[in-house]
């Protein structure tokens, strides 16, 4: 295909995938509120509370749902890791061994923090009933864990004169088997119709051209690629994730696929909007969701399409490591929705993007993810860059500022700027930490990192900061399976995850204890486009001034060689 075919082609991606979530927008935008805001428990339900012991009547204070939201995620991390250690006396093991320790560990606190970081080739390492019972699960409950502190952090703007932000394990119940199961359920269907492979079988021997013997692998992937993508999970079934043919085989499923990545991220806005009582709101946050995933789709775009640097240069071609069935554009389509979500999942090798190309996948990420980022965990992480931008508004004016009626004072300041910190610190002090700690940086650099110079610093901060950010891809050059990686990458998983859910909660807490405050003539009206370019341009000068010195010394370097 031409240069100019194949750009016209992109556009037409682009434009159908718009038309899709535009069309989805404003009903499961309104169901996800409905869904939260509902009084009603359902029968099926009120088992389920009966069985954990749960009043769901009770109202939560911030520190009681952040306990709920706790549990939950130790008990995942615990069953999980037990279920990888027990693998050979479980069904559906296909003969294969306990996972290790530190693998193990790794895995679960991947999967639990909604990460899914894969320091494994799945189909050579876990059986049918570690990935149905283990994996699958916490693909479901990592997303509605994500999805109940976002929407604690709206009631907090929504309500006044409380303490209380409704009860995770409701909020958990719900989001689960209200939204997650039906859509999920759906979906999978239509990615079987699409070839989407779902079998228990042993697999397939087959012959290959060259007279050797190949094994074929079966197993569930259609029903856990559905909420693999849905939940902004990313962890494939394959090694090779959605480049695989049996979990994405066709053009229009690879398409399917990042609408699925896209859809409830772009759509919790709307939801958003009608729990706080003003619509305008979530076209706001919306919009600059919007630009900001169209600027670096754009850039990733042309970057590939240009050429250029290391990697390419010795591959002789741009579509190194790229699938003929996607192209370039789908390719790039695909990488930066990935990215720009919480999900992690690929249809191309990153470590073969150009320089700038695979720069633009780690700023998707180093921005928080919040383009529009994980199911809730980017919603809340652009709330959050609103109170700050708020707070910089009000500064500029010298007033107290406002967001949504509630006043930010040092209080509500102190943990918006805590929850921005924290990230940055776990990828930068885990990067650092590998390159400096004798012994261990002789075992990264000897063991994990095969490339030298700019191209291995970038695959090694990549790899913190998709672990830290909890994306889940990687650039693909890293052997990550040594103790140090699945221990180090373990921990930044579960630190930036759970540690910006207590700031994010407190802040919510602190909110609904407020009374809302008429707004004056002094009130920076938030749903206006000067507010959109005023927190957009946050989000971006908040991510550039923390990373622009390490991306100089990896990918920005690389992309100056010629």
């Amino acid at each position: 295909m031409g240069g100019s075919a194949q750009t016209w082609a992109g556009i037409a991606q682009v434009a159908v995938l718009v038309l899709l979530l535009v069309v989805a927008y404003r009903p499961l935008g309104d169901w996800i509120a409905r869904v939260f805001e509902s009084k009603h428990h359902g029968r099926a339900e009120r088992v389920v509370y009966r069985l954990i012991g749960v009043e769901p009547d009770a109202e939560q204070s911030w520190p009681a749902y952040l306990r709920g939201v706790l549990l939950i995620s130790v008990v995942g991390v615990l069953l999980v890791y037990l279920l990888q250690r027990i693998q050979v006396v479980l069904p559906g093991d296909l003969g294969l061994p306990a996972v290790g320790p530190s693998l193990a560990f790794n895995t679960a606190a991947s999967f639990v923090s909604n990460t899914n970081w894969q320091s494994y080739s799945p189909e050579v390492t876990l059986g049918y009933s570690v990935q149905m019972a283990g994996l699958a699960v916490q693909n479901f409950l990592s997303a509605a864990v994500g999805l109940a502190v976002a929407v604690a952090l709206v009631r907090g703007f929504a309500r006044r004169n409380t303490g209380t932000l409704g009860n995770v394990w409701v909020d958990v119940v719900r989001g689960t088997g209200r939204l997650l199961l039906p859509l999920s359920f759906v979906f999978a269907l239509v990615l079987v119709a699409g070839g989407v492979i779902q079998s228990w079988g042993a697999g397939t021997d087959v012959t290959t051209l060259t007279g050797g013997t190949q094994h074929i692998p079966d197993g569930f992937v259609a029903s856990q690629e559905a909420i693999k993508l849905l939940g902004t999970n990313g962890g494939g079934y394959f090694n090779a994730n959605s480049a695989h043919p049996f979990e994405n085989p066709q053009a229009w499923t690879s398409l399917l696929e990042v609408f699925l990545m896209l859809v409830i991220p772009f759509s919790l806005p709307r939801a958003f909007g009608r729990m706080v009582g003003d619509h305008r709101q979530g076209y706001a946050i919306l919009a600059v969701m919007g630009a900001i995933f169209l600027v670096s789709l754009s850039a990733m775009s042309i970057a590939e399409l240009a050429g250029g640097g290391v990697a390419t240069h010795a591959a002789g071609a741009a579509m190194e490591g790229k699938e003929v069935r996607f192209g370039i554009l789908g390719s790039t389509l695909f990488g930066t929705t990935s990215t720009a979500t919480s999900t992690g999942a690929v249809n191309a090798m990153f470590d073969s993007f150009t320089p700038l190309g695979g720069m633009m996948a780690m700023l998707n990420m180093m921005l928080g993810e919040v383009t529009p980022g994980g199911v809730g965990s980017g919603l809340y992480g652009m709330l959050v860059l609103a109170v700050i931008t708020v707070f910089i508004g009000g500064l500029l004016v010298g007033r107290t500022p406002e967001y949504l009626g509630k006043k930010i004072r040092a209080k509500e300041m102190t943990f918006a700027a805590l929850y921005i910190l924290v990230t940055p610190t776990v990828v930068l002090l885990g990067t650092a930490l590998s390159l400096v700690i004798p012994g261990v940086r002789e075992q990264v650099l000897g063991t994990s990192v095969f490339n030298p110079g700019n191209h291995g610093l970038s695959e090694l901060l990549y790899a913190f900061t998709s672990a830290g950010n909890n994306n889940g891809s990687a650039f693909g050059g890293l052997t990550a399976n040594t103790t140090w990686m699945n221990s180090a990458l373990g921990v930044a998983m579960l630190l930036g995850r759970f540690v910006p859910m207590v700031f994010v909660l407190a802040l919510a807490g602190s909110l609904a204890k407020q009374e809302k405050v008429p707004a004056t003539v002094g009130t920076l009206p938030t749903h206006r486009p000067l507010f959109i370019g005023l927190l957009g341009g946050v989000a971006v000068i908040v991510t550039a001034l923390t990373y622009f010195p390490v991306l100089a010394l990896g990918p920005l370097a690389e992309g100056l060689v010629r």
